[in-house]
């Protein structure tokens, strides 16, 4: 299945929809451009929803840590909430568990930015 993804802004917060699987850099390169634009306008704070991320592999990782990397050079920052079993392990093997805040939900995430 093809990686796709939807960005919907709730209040001063990106909430970035993944679907599908995340393997290649490749796919995820109009997501790349889009959260640079964000930061460009100074939208610092973002919700990555791995609800139906189905998959994802280092080259995905690599991705997350980018966009990462990037917010938090302009000042934002990344939580990523309802993440999968097998993507769960995935962090806690790679230790990207202490990169990055994991919460259940949305509403845990929006709550940590409050």
């Amino acid at each position: 299945m093809l990686f796709s993804f939807q960005i919907k802004k709730d209040a001063d917060i990106q909430v970035v929809y993944f679907e599908g699987e995340l393997i290649e850099r490749s796919q995820a390169t109009e997501l790349m451009a889009a959260v640079q634009a964000l930061l460009e306008n100074k939208e610092l704070k973002y919700i990555f929803d791995l609800n139906d991320l189905r998959y994802m592999n280092s080259s995905g990782l690599n991705v997350l840590i980018n966009l990462l990397t990037k917010a938090r050079k302009e000042g934002g920052e990344v939580i990523i909430t309802h993440v999968n079993k097998k993507i769960r392990e995935l962090l806690i093997i790679t230790k990207l568990t202490s990169m990055f805040a994991v919460t259940d939900s949305i509403e845990q995430a929006v709550s940590r930015f409050k």
